[in-house]
């Protein structure tokens, strides 16, 4: 009997239990993980390893599950760290990432709440990881008498609607870290032709993204402007 073959046995035993935290049978090791040898053999095995305390039947018709002691040798003996760190480094970094773009959102959720307060205006970020674009207080802006006409306003949602289509049209606006204005038909957007907007890019924890102002053309653009410089300082600190 291969003592380095029943090894490959347990671990493949372990990793089932581990994975499914059912009970495995000869059958299943066998096809499983690829063992090219008789399902006799694979029985011998198991019964050997049962009889030196490393795996269990915990039930009469069931398969095996590791004891402590088997757990042990492969803990101390048979576990494969180096693989296992590379595994664990990557989905520590992936967390960690997300972990990021959550407290990234959150700041930019308080930003963008705080500029459509202030201004009584539409506000709106793209989201840090994915092309999305969120928007607080655009009844503001449809309450103002330059959307009473109901074609206007809704040119207006249809864009809310499709932010992804908004995000490319920032994107070739060329917009960088200063804060620019886009007057009416200067919006690349026909459907948002009657509108104005004030916007800025923004730079978070590795994440990039706009932030600004979206209201009717009769804004106060010297206070607005202003109140973005604020909002990008209170985000950034």
């Amino acid at each position: 009997m291969s003592e380095e073959r029943k090894k490959k046995v347990l671990q493949a035993i372990i990793q089932h239990f581990v994975d499914t935290a059912q009970p495995v049978g000869s059958q299943t090791i066998l096809v499983s993980y690829r063992f090219h040898v008789s399902p006799a053999t694979i029985r011998n095995d198991m019964m050997s390893l049962e009889d030196e305390g490393y795996i269990f039947q915990p039930h009469t018709s069931a398969g095996r599950i590791p004891t402590d002691k088997g757990y042990r040798l492969f803990v101390d003996e048979m576990a494969d760290y180096k693989t296992a760190r590379q595994e664990a480094v990557k989905a520590l970094k992936q967390i960690q990432l997300e972990y990021k773009a959550e407290k990234v959102k959150e700041k930019l959720y308080d930003a963008v709440s705080l500029l459509a307060r202030a201004t009584g205006c539409g506000s709106f970020a793209t989201s840090p990881d994915n092309p999305r674009t969120f928007f607080l207080g655009m009844s503001n802006v449809l309450r103002q008498p330059e959307f009473s006409d109901n074609i206007r306003a809704s040119e207006v949602i249809e864009v809310l609607e499709r932010g992804d289509n908004f995000v490319k049209t920032l994107a070739s606006l060329d917009v960088q870290n200063d804060i620019r204005t886009f007057i009416g038909e200067e919006n690349i957007l026909p459907q948002i032709q009657s509108c104005s907007i004030v916007v800025s890019k923004y730079e978070q924890e590795g994440f990039k993204g706009y932030l600004g102002i979206l209201g009717p053309k009769r804004m106060n653009y010297a206070y607005n402007i202003v109140l973005l410089e604020e909002i990008k300082k209170i985000l950034n600190n």
